[in-house]
């Protein structure tokens, strides 16, 4: 009989980790053998214990799965990441799938469905649920010469935020510029960075410039 497959779960919230734990460990081919908090914890119990699985959610504090994903696969490559998360987004989907992931489920997917993503990945395989496949399958069929718009997962008035934040404003002047309360300023802000799976101003200044936002204060200069 083979040895079971090693996982480390990674995840902020203990409720999920706890289901996730018994979901897994219900199938007799698999067994826990970490839980990690946070992105860096994760990284350190990977590496520490050498799973043959990862299942890593993307949004977690101090290092976000994607940085955790990209940190055990370069130290790693054997491990075999599962992104496990609430976001669908082709941002968010891409940026695992560069980072090294193998697989991508949405939360919500079912416990068969996790285990045998699990199992999947650990034998050397990728994954990913219908609705990330449903995507991935758009992306890659839509015409190559369409313009993709950067950053769709953020609403209308969140890009607009985006936009003077790459511009270099504070939150003081965008709410003056978009005639908007400092807390709605605030709450757009932090959607913002949640989104783009970043930590902090400067992060999001990188990501918006690098994605051609920005320019309109580059032109004023110039």
């Amino acid at each position: 009989m083979s040895d079971p497959v090693a996982v480390v779960i990674a995840d902020d919230h203990p409720l999920f980790r706890r289901g996730l734990r018994a979901s897994l460990e219900g199938d007799e081919g698999i067994v826990v053998v970490g839980e990690a908090e946070t992105g860096e914890q994760a990284v350190s119990l990977a590496l520490e214990l050498q799973p043959e699985v990862v299942v890593m959610d993307l949004q977690m504090p101090s290092t976000n799965g994607v940085d955790a994903t990209r940190e055990i696969v370069r130290e790693s490559p054997h491990i075999g990441v599962l992104v496990v998360t609430m976001f669908e987004d082709d941002d968010s989907v891409f940026a695992a799938m560069r980072a090294g992931a193998r697989g991508y489920l949405l939360k919500g997917a079912d416990n068969e469905q996790i285990v045998r993503a699990v199992r999947t990945i650990a034998a050397g395989e990728a994954i990913f649920g219908a609705a990330v496949a449903t995507r991935l399958i758009a992306y890659f069929a839509a015409s190559p010469s369409a313009p993709t718009r950067a950053f769709p997962q953020l609403t209308a008035r969140e890009r607009d935020v985006l936009e003077l934040i790459a511009q270099g404003c504070g939150n003081p002047e965008i709410a003056r510029r978009l005639v908007l309360s400092p807390k709605t300023v605030r709450n757009h802000v932090s959607n913002i960075f949640s989104k783009l799976h970043v930590l902090d101003r400067a992060e999001a200044i990188i990501k918006a410039r690098d994605a051609g936002l920005g320019r309109a204060i580059e032109s004023e200069r110039t």
